[in-house]
C-alpha cells in the first residue's frame, strides 16, 4: 500500500506542474520603450496669444 499512495502523490503533482506551466510558463512578449511614452502638448495652442500687434495697440490707444 506503501507504493500506491507514493505513486498517487507524484500523479497529483506531476498534473499540478503541468497546470503551473501551461499557466506560466512562458514570459509575456517584451514591450519596447518607444510603446510605453505618448507624447502631446501639456495645453493646447491659444490661437489669441500671438496676436498682440504692438503697432495696433499704439494706434488704438496713443493717437
Amino acid at each position: 500500500m506503501n507504493g500506491e499512495g507514493e505513486m498517487q502523490e507524484e500523479r497529483q503533482d506531476v498534473t499540478a506542474e503541468d497546470r503551473r506551466r501551461a499557466r506560466f510558463g512562458a514570459l509575456p512578449e517584451r514591450v519596447r520603450p518607444e510603446d510605453t511614452v505618448e507624447e502631446r502638448p501639456a495645453a493646447p495652442r491659444d490661437p489669441a496669444r500671438d496676436a498682440y500687434d504692438p503697432d495696433e495697440w499704439m494706434v488704438r490707444y496713443c493717437l
